[in-house]
């Protein structure tokens, strides 16, 4: 966490709960713009990776030899 970041947190302490819950919900809006863009950014993702799949550019492996594999690497890490 920056510095910067750190001093918005401790001012945000200070506020009441009221203001607490505005601060919070003026911090979570995204304009319309920004939120098209990141929907954009999804969509060319998930065509992407449908793609590659589709196309046996990539294999699909599941969620537990994903685990399995993550786990793993952390306790190679580890030692």
């Amino acid at each position: 966490m920056t510095p910067r970041l750190t001093e918005y947190i401790e001012a945000g302490k200070t506020l009441d709960a009221d203001e607490r819950e505005i601060a919070a919900l003026a911090l979570q809006r995204m304009g319309e713009s920004e939120q098209a863009d990141i929907v954009a950014a999804w969509d060319e993702a998930i065509d992407r990776r449908h793609d590659e799949l589709t196309s046996g550019t990539v294999q699909p492996v599941s969620g537990r030899q994903t685990i399995a594999l993550a786990r793993a690497r952390a306790a190679n890490r580890r030692t």
